[in-house]
C-alpha cells in the first residue's frame, strides 16, 4: 500500500509516515514507519502515562490541589492558556485537560512535576529508541522566540503585532529551520514508536494497568475528531491524541475499536508547508488510517 499511502499525503499537500498495527497481532500496514519527525502534543501521552503511573505507585496523589498562576501560564490556542485569572485543580485534572483539549499549562505543570527525565528513561524502558522529549513547551515555545531574532516566544508575540508584512513573510520563511522543528534538535518520535506506545498502553504492557486503563478513558473524550476518526463511523470507536506545531506540522495517534473486539493502533505524522491546507491535511490523515486497517482487517 506505499505508494496509495503516500499518494494520499501528496495531494493534501504534505509529507507523512504512518505505521498502523493490529494491537493483538502481528499485522502492519507502514509508510516510512521509523523516519523521525517532530512529536508536537501527541509526546501529551507519554506523560500522561508517566504521570497515572506515578498515582498508581503512590509516587504523587492524584487528588492535590495544583494552582496555575497567571503570570507563567504558558502560550496555547485553547483552555487554561486564554484564562486571566489563577487556576486550582488536582493533577488528575489536569491530565484530563491536556489529554482532551490538549492544554498547555495543564502539559507543562504535569511535566514540571514528574520529570523530562523521567518520561525520557520510561521510553527507553519500553524501547521506543527514536522517541525523545527535549523540554516543556514553554521552553519550547521560547526557543522558537530566540531562533527568529527575539528575547522568547512573548517578545515575538509583541514584535509580530507590529510588523510590517514583509517582515512577517521573513520570519514565516525562517520558522521550519527552527530548533523545535528539527527532528534533530527538538522533541520528536517515530509511528512505529507512537503506535508501539499505544499496544502497550491498550495491553497494559507500558506501565501499571490502572495507569494505562486511566490513559485510555481520557484518550477516548479527546474533542478533536476531525483526522483519526474522521476516517471511521460509528459503531466504530476512536480513542487518540492530536497535535499540531504552527501550521507545519500535523499529527493525530489513535486506537480504533470495532465491535468485533478488533483494535488498531495507528500513528500518522506528518509536515507541510506554512499556508497548507489544513482541512486537506487532516483528512488525508483519516483517509490514511482508515484504509490502512481496512487493509489489515481484509
Amino acid at each position: 500500500m506505499t505508494g496509495d499511502l503516500r499518494e494520499i499525503f501528496e495531494r493534501a499537500g504534505c509529507e507523512g509516515a504512518l505505521c498502523v498495527r493490529e494491537v493483538a497481532g502481528g499485522g502492519e500496514i507502514v509508510l516510512d514507519a521509523d523516519r523521525v519527525m517532530v512529536s508536537a502534543s501527541v509526546f501529551k501521552v507519554q506523560i500522561a502515562l508517566e504521570v497515572e503511573s506515578a498515582f498508581v505507585d503512590g509516587r504523587l496523589d492524584g487528588r492535590e490541589r495544583v494552582v496555575l498562576g497567571a503570570a507563567e501560564r504558558t502560550f496555547g490556542p485553547v483552555g487554561t492558556s486564554l484564562f486571566e485569572d489563577e487556576v486550582a485543580l488536582s493533577w488528575r485534572d489536569l491530565v484530563v485537560l491536556m489529554l482532551t483539549i490538549s492544554d498547555n499549562p495543564a502539559t507543562d505543570a504535569l511535566l514540571g512535576r514528574v520529570g523530562v527525565d523521567a518520561v525520557n528513561a520510561t521510553a527507553t524502558r519500553l524501547g521506543l529508541s527514536g522517541t525523545f522529549v527535549e523540554s516543556d513547551l514553554r521552553t519550547m515555545l521560547d526557543s522558537i522566540g530566540e531562533d527568529l531574532g527575539r528575547a522568547d516566544w512573548a517578545d515575538l508575540q509583541d514584535w509580530a503585532a507590529g510588523a510590517a508584512k514583509e517582515q512577517l513573510a521573513r520570519a514565516d520563511g525562517q520558522l521550519p529551520n527552527t530548533r523545535a522543528m528539527d527532528p534533530a534538535h527538538g522533541t520528536r518520535t517515530t509511528p512505529r514508536d507512537m503506535a508501539e506506545l499505544l499496544r502497550l498502553i491498550w495491553t497494559d504492557g507500558a506501565g501499571p494497568a490502572a495507569a494505562c486503563a486511566r490513559v485510555r478513558k481520557v484518550m477516548a473524550s479527546q474533542l478533536t475528531r476531525h483526522r483519526i476518526a474522521s476516517g471511521f463511523r460509528p459503531p466504530v470507536r476512536v480513542a487518540a491524541k492530536s497535535g499540531s506545531l504552527l501550521g507545519v506540522v500535523r499529527n493525530e495517534i489513535g486506537v480504533v475499536s470495532f465491535p468485533d473486539g478488533r483494535q488498531y493502533a495507528a500513528a500518522v505524522l506528518t509536515r507541510s508547508p506554512l499556508g497548507s491546507d489544513d482541512a486537506a491535511i487532516n483528512h488525508a490523515i483519516g483517509e490514511a488510517a482508515r484504509q490502512a486497517v481496512a487493509a489489515l482487517r481484509e
